[in-house]
């Protein structure tokens, strides 16, 4: 009985021994814990990737996308002092090269609304930047009604004479 009580209090100091071991462990994991969050999460701020998506997506915007070129075109515009013609050739530019395909399996589509769009000007409303911008801006909204798996990013004009 009394071996058996040695043996529990040598025990409770074995276990009191320990405990400033454990407690001194828990606070460095805690401190290291602590710390990787602190710089992880500085790296990965919201701040921090919305700039970093900022400047991808910046780049990839002023990256030319690929380009496919519509052959030029004439179509009568309208006018009350005679006819007039517009004479034009585009170049669209895709996203993708996926789009890029899309263009070019959608061309006949594209050319006819193009033609019809244009074809609706009339030659006060083309002969000034203003209107050949206002022109551009209603083609690229019209050719992107017909794509359907990618979007047109930006049309050039190649060619444009209204006589």
């Amino acid at each position: 009985m009394a071996e058996k009580k040695k043996d529990e209090q040598e025990g409770g100091k074995k276990g009191l021994g320990k405990l400033p071991l454990i407690i001194a462990a828990v606070v460095l994991l805690a401190a290291g814990v602590g710390a990787a969050a602190y710089f992880l999460g500085a790296k990965g701020a919201p701040g921090a990737a919305s700039a970093e998506t900022a400047r991808a997506t910046s780049a990839a915007g002023d990256a030319l996308g690929p380009m496919v070129d519509v052959e030029p075109f004439i179509v009568n515009i309208l006018d009350n002092d005679g006819t007039r013609y517009l004479k034009a050739a585009l170049t669209l530019e895709a996203e993708t090269p996926a789009g890029r395909q899309e263009i070019i399996e959608r061309m006949p589509q594209l050319r006819d609304a193009i033609l019809l769009v244009a074809s609706n000007k009339t030659f006060d409303e083309l002969r000034d930047l203003q209107g050949k911008l206002q022109l551009r801006a209603e083609l690229l909204g019209r050719v992107n009604e017909i794509m359907k798996r990618d979007r047109i990013r930006r049309i050039y004009f190649t060619e444009f004479v209204v006589q």
